[in-house]
């Protein structure tokens, strides 16, 4: 799979791909849940079909983040690195990464066309019933219809519905963050991830027979829940159960800005720190609480533990 950056106004490496003929799926994708992916199977399944090149065109950063619509867009569900992952997963020949600013922004529904999309050699495109593009999000699917004219067919995606609710972004996020990591699994068609970067903690897990990787997230992800989890972990390939916290360690009385998570790996013993973790929320098991005394502490860890490997046989 090629990943090719691409800014406004497009340079000869965006426009190499014209010649070529491309089917491509539209949008942020963040978490890449179950109908972005029906979105980019339609594009990869016709470009098949069609003898053309599978695309995804999504953006760097978040537009909210630009156009300043929130601060829970800061906090995403995957970033690029995992974005990446996933498109490759689903069949993706070529991911084109717009940076998305303030130039970007104001291109009108028609620029957008003729300025990105026809440069592109875009042949079919495929977007969410509710895509929209163009500056103060002017364009809609159905423009993007009749914008493409005789350059490109395009196919719109209906939503999906859970519950009810149709699956989202927003849904996803609301769902981790009172702690419904089932839903959140069905929402996303996977147990939802988490990647950083292995640092030394205070060393206390260790003093108390349970020692623990503390995680440098690469990203603002979207926190889930405080509590304790039942994950599964991937150091250096290699996967591992286990049990997590992420919380504030309230028992201790430290006054933590943010919440920390620290992942006690189960019949491990080595050195890792400095190294990559990837950590998939697999089960919730309790609200973080605050002990009497360590030795309470270390009785609830022994019982979580149990509590997490009986969980992760399950899986």
């Amino acid at each position: 799979m090629d990943i090719i950056p691409l800014s406004y106004p497009l340079s000869q490496a965006g426009e190499s791909f014209a010649g070529k003929g491309i089917a491509i799926a539209m949008g942020h994708f963040d978490g890449v849940h179950r109908g972005h992916q029906n979105v980019i199977k339609q594009a990869v399944a016709h470009a098949r079909k069609s003898g053309l090149l599978s695309a995804v065109l999504t953006f760097s950063p978040h537009p909210k983040e630009v156009l300043g619509h929130g601060d829970q867009y800061y906090r995403c569900l995957t970033p690029m690195q995992s974005k990446m992952k996933r498109f490759e997963e689903l069949g993706v020949d070529v991911v084109f990464v717009m940076k998305f600013d303030h130039t970007f922004a104001a291109l009108t529904p028609a620029q957008f066309v003729s300025d990105v999309l026809v440069p592109l050699g875009v042949k079919h495109a495929v977007v969410g019933f509710d895509f929209t593009f163009g500056s103060k999000g002017s364009g809609n699917a159905e423009m993007l219809r009749e914008l493409g004219g005789s350059d490109f067919t395009i196919d719109i995606v209906e939503p999906l519905f859970e519950n009810g609710k149709k699956v989202s972004s927003t849904y996803t996020r609301e769902s981790l963050e009172k702690g419904d990591l089932a839903m959140a699994r069905t929402l996303l068609g996977r147990p939802y991830e988490v990647v950083g970067t292995v640092v030394h903690g205070d060393g206390r897990g260790r003093t108390i027979g349970f020692p623990t990787a503390n995680l440098d997230l690469l990203a603002p992800y979207v926190s889930p829940s405080l509590g304790v989890y039942a994950i599964t972990a991937w150091v250096d390939g290699k996967s591992y159960g286990g049990v997590l916290n992420h919380g504030m360690k309230p028992t201790f009385n430290k006054s933590e800005i943010v919440p920390v998570m620290e992942a006690h790996l189960f019949d491990f013993d080595e050195d890792i720190y400095g190294m990559e973790m990837t950590v998939q929320f697999q089960y919730f098991i309790r609200p973080e609480k605050k002990f009497g005394s360590v030795t309470e502490l270390i009785a609830q860890i022994a019982a979580d533990s149990d509590r997490a490997r009986a969980l992760l046989t399950e899986l």
